[in-house]
């Protein structure tokens, strides 16, 4: 394989659906792939495809619930264990493997996903109900994730910065893998972030087992299939469905469970950090816990921003995939001069918002499922009697039965009502009156989640004050505050939105590495120095 740098890094180009070819193609993807819909897809362990002990389940449709997408194995408790016994076994020698070997590996992927690509979007338009675009950019993520990871553990590969030489001692540092490891990831994002977090602890030496959500696991069996297709040695990676106790938290109390990867609600990541605190009697490591529990994320529009572009990004950062991102714009604070013409654009924009099937690729499908329904309708409930229903706030009439609910817009809500301060993860957000940019910053920051964040404004000087005091992990500035792209803007967040571990970034890989630092003294009457050494592995 010839050398490849961090410099060739860039990220993929989503499709223009507005293009009639691009349109046709992935129509005709859909089509192909809804004559599979009803399949059985096994767990991947250890290189080989196998039945679950524990029977099986169905993924649905969301956007046409009387449709299965397909069959899924259920792992039992032992199943899963066994699949973290061979993860282990795999390490053996995959932390040996050398970073371009390993590299390798990751870059043929990409490519298969790239060749699969419309066949992927297919999927998870018809499994997570996303709308062609939502559907790209996660397909697009996910090959950004395998190829930055790829390019950064080349990087790491070459150790720390060179430190001082001292007293005829030669000084190294470098990273090494920490072993095997459970990764448990969203329905959201069910192709990006389960690749992802798949494949960082891969790219630097470690082995993984991994959970996709229950409602998405087509989407983490296709990349068991393309790791099969690519020749991943076995053990590396190792594809569990399952129940959530059973497997997901089984694994992640397991003794041998080197470290857990989680993404997903703050309820769950908070028990499951202390699950990784326990620590048990045969235990000879501390877990590495590395988690994103999600936002409360504002939208602060001061009294000089440009009001027209405020209202459409307001409108992609809230109602974006229904609303169904950890991202998401679930409120807007808006100066009090400019507050009602803000309301009326956004509310216009809102109720022209169109919901359907995804299959046909309306802006607004459905959400996930029928939890997810009674969660959401419950918080617009309380929202009415919170605010003042200017948008939505009831079930969307379309031909199919699904799980489908009307971008919902309320206005005048106090900063510590509930629908201003609880994760809805839904169509829904709500308007806060401030009185000027001060207070509005005080309001975005009022909640016990730091993930993302949008300021507008035209002030250079206002602009400076937000992006020193709005406490977010990802500040966008005149857009909107979803749509983070790897390597541009690494993604994580402050407070109860996680450990911040900035996936998509350079640091984000250290979490499944340690550093060691090696001091060579030369042995008397031999001449040698650091260069004699080769610390990488072959």
């Amino acid at each position: 394989m010839p050398d490849r740098t961090l410099k060739e890094y860039k990220n993929e180009t989503y499709l223009d659906f507005s293009d009639p070819t691009n349109d046709k193609a992935q129509k005709k993807a859909i089509e192909e792939v809804r004559s599979n819909f009803g399949k059985e897809y096994d767990l991947y362990i250890n290189g080989e495809f196998v039945k679950g002990d524990a029977g099986t389940f169905e993924s649905k449709n969301p956007s046409n619930i009387s449709e299965t997408i397909g069959v899924f194995q259920s792992a039992s408790k032992e199943q899963a264990f066994n699949a973290l016994g061979k993860a282990w076994d795999a390490f053996e020698d995959w932390q040996y493997v050398s970073a371009k070997k390993r590299a390798d590996f990751l870059f043929k992927a990409a490519d298969v996903v790239r060749r699969r690509r419309l066949e992927i979007n297919a999927w998870m338009i018809s499994e997570a109900g996303k709308n062609y675009l939502e559907a790209d950019a996660d397909t697009c993520e996910a090959i950004d994730f395998i190829e930055y990871y790829a390019y950064e553990a080349l990087r790491i590969d070459d150790g720390m910065d060179v430190l001082s030489e001292t007293w005829g001692d030669h000084n190294k540092s470098f990273y090494m893998p920490i072993g095997a490891g459970v990764s448990i990831s969203p329905w959201n994002f069910p192709f990006a972030i389960f690749v992802g977090m798949s494949v960082a602890p891969i790219a630097v030496g470690n082995t993984v087992v991994a959970k996709p959500a229950p409602d998405t696991p087509r989407m983490g069996s296709l990349l068991a299939e393309i790791f099969e297709e690519v020749g991943l040695p076995a053990g590396v990676f190792n594809f569990v469905t399952g129940g959530d106790i059973e497997v997901g938290e089984n694994l992640a109390k397991h003794p041998d469970t080197r470290f857990i990867s989680f993404t997903g609600s703050r309820a769950v990541g908070l028990h499951l950090n202390k699950i990784a605190a326990e620590t048990h009697e045969d235990q000879n490591f501390l877990k590495r816990m590395v988690c994103e529990l999600g936002g409360k994320n504002a939208t602060v529009v001061d009294e000089d921003a440009d009001l027209n572009s405020a209202a459409t990004e307001i409108i992609k950062g809230a109602f974006g995939f229904q609303g169904q991102k950890c991202s998401a714009s679930s409120r807007v604070v808006a100066h009090q001069a400019i507050y009602d013409e803000l309301l009326e654009k956004v509310t216009e924009k809102a109720k022209a918002l169109e919901v359907g099937n995804s299959k046909e690729n309306y802006i607004s499908g459905p959400v996930i499922n029928q939890k997810a329904v009674d969660k959401i309708m419950k918080y617009i409930e309380i929202g009415k009697e919170e605010g003042r229903l200017v948008a939505g706030g009831k079930r969307a009439e379309t031909e199919n039965e699904g799980y489908y609910i009307e971008p919902t817009v309320f206005a005048d809500v106090d900063e510590n009502a509930r629908i201003a301060q609880e994760e809805i993860f839904g169509p829904v957000t709500a308007f806060i009156k401030a009185k000027d940019t001060e207070d509005a910053l005080r309001i975005a920051n009022g909640v016990e989640y730091g993930l993302t964040g949008a300021y507008f404004s035209k002030d250079p000087k206002k602009i400076d004050n937000a992006l020193r005091k709005f406490r977010v992990g990802n500040l966008y500035i005149n857009r909107k505050c979803t749509g983070a792209l790897v390597g541009a803007q690494p993604f994580g967040g402050f407070k109860m939105s996680g450990t911040d571990a900035k996936a998509g970034g350079r640091d984000y890989l250290k979490y499944f590495l340690e550093p060691k630092s090696a001091t060579l003294r030369p042995a008397e009457g031999v001449d040698y120095d650091l260069e004699d050494f080769d610390f990488a592995n072959e």
